[in-house]
């Protein structure tokens, strides 16, 4: 089954781009509200008619999010007093701190075992619940941008709790239980079993863990979550049985984000705009997984050790193509030790998380980035033509080049300067597992990872250090809501522009070509930004080999 893999895959994605795409294009426009969310609304005391403007929406989202992690920090806290505990103590105040940013921030970075340390109620009731709220997040705050640009003259741009309810209702919790279904049939488990000690065949003790697995695990990658029930994460057989789950969750990774292009184009009014977005997030995602694909195919070639930190149950290409989704999306799962790649294959998977995530890239937040990238890709194509650069009829001015290029420095901050001061520190060195190039390379992921708000990890960094889960917990904050804030404020300044005309200068947007310009963007920006640290880091560690 191994190489049909990759065209199955493609195959899937390109049956449901069309009608998934076309169902969120009509969740997020129908004036009608179903029973039961007119009924939250009534019990949460909401205004289901009310329209928002950019700094309200923003508002609500800052108050949602700040509630949800005093809540999970809470709950972890007083775990032990709750039921089905597990027999599991406290988890301490900076871990807690920790995990309670990483769920609100649909990063999912785990610096814990999840079966050593959550009990089933903390996984069930403050992270499970945290996957649907936090990707719905990320959708929303997609379709405010979708909206902006299709809008005329208003600053009106939807109401935010209808949005979440509608998100997490219509699309994520159905597709989430048809998902956790399918797993259950392939093996995964579903259960409220606390550990259990067996006897082995060999006279020793096994303890054999239980727990409501495949709920999680489906929502987990449908919403580009990535935090597992279980330390080894998608590796575990009681999260990932077999080849045929494992491109199963792959293809949950990617479902919604491949398909948001679709939903951009219909609420937009011109599915060619977001089949050159599609486009776009094909040409670095396909390029990313063919390098990675054939780096670790000759390194296999060459030396006996290539399926180290990989399962036998996926090969090479189960383990490449899962790895290539979960580092271009906001997906922290994994199926493989990425530290256990070559280094070229390394420093690649730190790159796909370092182009911000955005081929497909994390539900919504992929979309909303890919179409920052169009905006700077204009705005470049206009200096070189000396015309005012303009985008689906609006005006790119000063302020709006000023928001872009904001959000285009945040994960270079967060990732630099926390890596940077990660590495000068005793306590960090002393927490690696390697020195030289590939230490650097395990601080380097950790940073990219958490400002990304992706949530893998490298392996080989001890991270439950006090210094690393409150720095990591910062850099998922920032790298989550900076972000966030400035394309909701682009979308209130483009939102009440009047339409501008087209006319024989204006540059196209929806053809082949600007599929090319922006790919070529945002590898420039990347390029441009992170190469003199991978040079430092998997660069030197491959010439060093």
């Amino acid at each position: 089954m191994e190489p049909l893999q990759l065209p199955l895959m493609v195959a899937l994605l390109a049956v449901v781009h069309v009608p998934m795409g076309n169902y969120m294009a009509h969740t997020f426009t129908s004036a009608k509200h179903l029973k039961i969310e007119r009924f939250i609304y009534r019990l949460a005391g909401v205004n289901s008619e009310a329209q928002h403007t950019w700094k309200m929406y923003l508002r609500n989202i800052l108050v949602l999010s700040a509630l949800s992690v005093l809540g999970m920090y809470i709950l972890q806290r007083i775990q032990q007093w709750l039921p089905m505990n597990m027999g599991l103590g406290p988890v301490s105040a900076d871990q807690a701190w920790n995990t309670a940013t990483s769920f609100v921030t649909n990063t999912n970075w785990q610096s814990y075992g999840g079966e050593t340390t959550m009990s089933h109620l903390t996984q069930m009731l403050a992270q499970n619940f945290q996957n649907f709220i936090s990707a719905a997040v990320g959708i929303v705050v997609a379709i405010v941008l979708i909206r902006a640009i299709a809008y005329r003259e208003t600053d009106k741009l939807g109401n935010f709790w209808v949005d979440l309810v509608r998100c997490c209702l219509r699309i994520l919790l159905p597709i989430a239980f048809v998902g956790a279904v399918l797993l259950i049939l392939g093996g995964a488990i579903q259960n409220f079993n606390g550990p259990q000690v067996i006897q082995t065949l060999a006279g020793g003790q096994q303890t054999i863990p239980g727990g409501p697995v495949a709920s999680q695990e489906a929502i987990k990658e449908l919403g580009t979550n990535g935090g597992g029930f279980f330390n080894a994460n998608s590796a575990h057989p009681f999260e990932n049985p077999n080849g045929w789950t494992n491109l199963l969750e792959v293809f949950l990774i990617l479902l919604i984000p491949f398909a948001l292009p679709r939903t951009y184009g219909v609420m937009v009014g011109d599915k060619r705009q977001g089949y050159t977005v599609l486009g776009a997030m094909a040409i670095l995602a396909i390029g990313s997984l063919v390098s990675l694909t054939a780096l670790q195919m000759s390194f296999a070639n060459s030396n006996l050790a290539a399926m180290e930190g990989k399962e036998t149950r996926f090969g090479i290409l189960g383990s490449t193509l899962f790895a290539t989704a979960t580092t271009l999306t906001s997906t922290g799962a994994v199926d493989s030790m990425h530290s256990s790649y070559e280094p070229l294959s390394g420093g690649l998977l730190i790159f796909n998380m370092l182009l911000g995530e955005i081929s497909p890239g994390g539900v919504g937040s992929g979309l909303y980035g890919m179409l920052v990238v169009a905006i700077i890709g204009v705005f470049i194509s206009g200096l070189m033509v000396g015309r005012s650069p303009e985008y689906m009829g609006k005006r790119i001015g000063p302020t709006e080049v000023k928001l872009i290029s904001m959000y285009a420095l945040v994960v270079p901050v967060v990732v630099l300067l926390g890596t940077g001061l990660a590495i000068a520190l005793p306590s960090t060195r002393d927490s690696l597992a390697n020195f030289g190039p590939h230490g650097l390379s395990e601080v380097l992921y950790a940073f990219t990872s958490a400002g990304n708000n992706n949530g893998s990890a490298f392996a080989g960094l001890n991270a439950n250090t006090p210094f690393l889960n409150v720095a990591l917990g910062f850099a998922m904050l920032l790298g989550r809501f900076v972000p966030i804030a400035l394309v909701l404020c682009l979308a209130g300044r483009l939102s009440v522009q009047a339409p501008v005309a087209k006319t024989k200068g204006t540059l196209p947007t929806d053809t082949p070509l600007f599929s090319v310009v922006m790919a070529g963007t945002a590898l420039l920006i990347t390029g441009l930004s992170f190469l003199p640290t991978l040079a430092l880091g998997p660069l030197a560690e491959r010439f060093m080999s």
